[in-house]
This record gives C-alpha cells, sequence and structure tokens, in this order.
C-alpha cells in the first residue's frame, strides 16, 4: 500500500469515527433535555380542550423531583380550570419534564 493510499485510509477512517462520535453526542443530549413548561402544557391543554373550553391554565416553571412507586423523575405540575355542567372544575396534572408525558391527572 502506498503511502498516499494509508494517508487516504487513515483520513477516511478519522473522517467515519469524528462523524459517529458526534451523532453519539448529538443524540444523547438530545435525549437528556427538558421539554418547556409550556410544551407539556399545550398538550395538557389540548386533552381538555376536547371536552370544552378551558378557563384557565397554569404550570411550574421549574421540575421538581417526583419519586413514586419507585418512579423517579423530573417533573411539572400544573393546572387547569374548566365548567363542567355549568359549575367550575379545577383539575391538576404531573407532566414528565423530558417528554411532556402525563404522569398523573387528579380533580381537586
Amino acid at each position: 500500500m502506498s503511502s498516499k493510499s494509508s494517508a487516504l485510509l487513515g483520513l477516511t477512517l478519522t473522517a467515519i469515527g469524528t462523524f459517529a462520535l458526534g451523532s453519539l453526542v448529538t443524540y444523547q443530549i438530545k435525549e437528556h433535555r427538558k421539554v418547556r413548561p409550556q410544551s407539556a402544557l399545550a398538550r395538557v391543554r389540548r386533552s381538555f380542550e376536547d371536552d370544552g373550553p378551558i378557563e384557565g391554565a397554569w404550570i411550574e416553571s421549574k421540575p421538581s423531583p417526583l419519586n413514586r412507586y419507585g418512579l423517579k423523575a423530573s417533573v411539572y405540575y400544573g393546572g387547569i380550570t374548566k365548567y363542567e355542567n355549568n359549575e367550575l372544575i379545577q383539575y391538576e396534572f404531573i407532566a414528565d419534564a423530558y417528554t411532556g408525558t402525563i404522569i398523573d391527572i387528579y380533580r381537586r
């Protein structure tokens, strides 16, 4: 193998390795990025709006730790207020801070 071929092979392997490492780092960063609180609230609002208009909604801006039944998660706490049968009803929810998935919803 000539020195030019060896250099080209080395450069190619370095480029492939760098690309693979960059892809892995990007994936890890995206997997550990929190959802914005307003995005989590929008997801909850959409699920409640199917049953009628919402009077009000809120969400905490900083995530809190949750340890329930062996589940450890970083979560947002929030609430929804809406009319049901001419009565103002309040719901509170817990949403996962990394995915926005609703973990729990309960009526107050």
